[in-house]
């Protein structure tokens, strides 16, 4: 799999992060450093423990690694989780949280397979 191939998988736009990165070798080293990020983990645990503070500052996190690294789908559910947080609340956050869950899995998979490919 191509690194093209890899975000038009994630319906992201690979001309605007290689516009903004430069080289196809360095996208895809940062795409693949993405897997490290603990940002979704640090939000998950968070949110169970109703720590709004700490949801908030991981979501915005994420939210700011997808915008840098182009990954749009992801990037866009997380803003909207984001914005239900910045008030440091967690309650009604549930069904924000399940669309940023599918869409990082799905993310996450599709990155595993350029990072082995």
């Amino acid at each position: 799999m191509t690194v093209r191939e890899c975000y038009e998988k994630i319906g992201s736009d690979f001309d605007k992060v290689l516009g903004r990165m430069g080289s196809e070798a360095l996208v895809k080293r940062f795409a693949v450093k993405f897997l490290e990020d603990k940002s979704f983990e640090e939000l998950t645990e968070s949110l169970k423990e109703k720590d709004g503070e700490d949801a908030f500052r991981a979501a915005h996190t994420l939210k700011g690694i997808c915008a840098n690294l182009g990954l749009d789908r992801l990037y866009e559910v997380d803003c909207e989780l984001t914005e239900k947080l910045r008030g440091r609340q967690t309650e009604g956050s549930e069904e924000l949280y399940q669309k940023v869950a599918e869409v990082y899995e799905a993310t996450v998979t599709v990155l595993k397979e350029l990072e082995n490919f």
